[in-house]
């Protein structure tokens, strides 16, 4: 017998690190380290029953300083640069 795993399970499991938000929601956040030392983080934020409310990725320069950002969901807005 197979055991479901619930969305929150998922999301824990996929990003890695989350914070609390108000209202019983959360966001999720994982970072990946280019070759370069560049840093892309992908966030994700949930509802109270951990359906997704937006989704967007970071990119952070060597130095740390974020340079652009690419919003995913609701609506993919492309890359804008900060």
């Amino acid at each position: 017998m197979s055991q479901q795993v619930s969305a929150r399970e998922q999301n824990e499991k996929k990003f890695g690190q989350w914070e609390n938000l108000p209202g019983g929601g959360r966001r999720y956040w994982l970072d990946v380290i280019g070759r370069l030392g560049w840093r892309a983080r992908y966030i994700k934020e949930v509802d109270a029953g951990e359906k997704t409310v937006r989704f967007w990725q970071e990119i952070y320069d060597d130095t740390g300083r974020l340079v652009e950002v690419h919003e995913k969901y609701p609506v993919d807005r492309g890359h804008r640069k900060v």
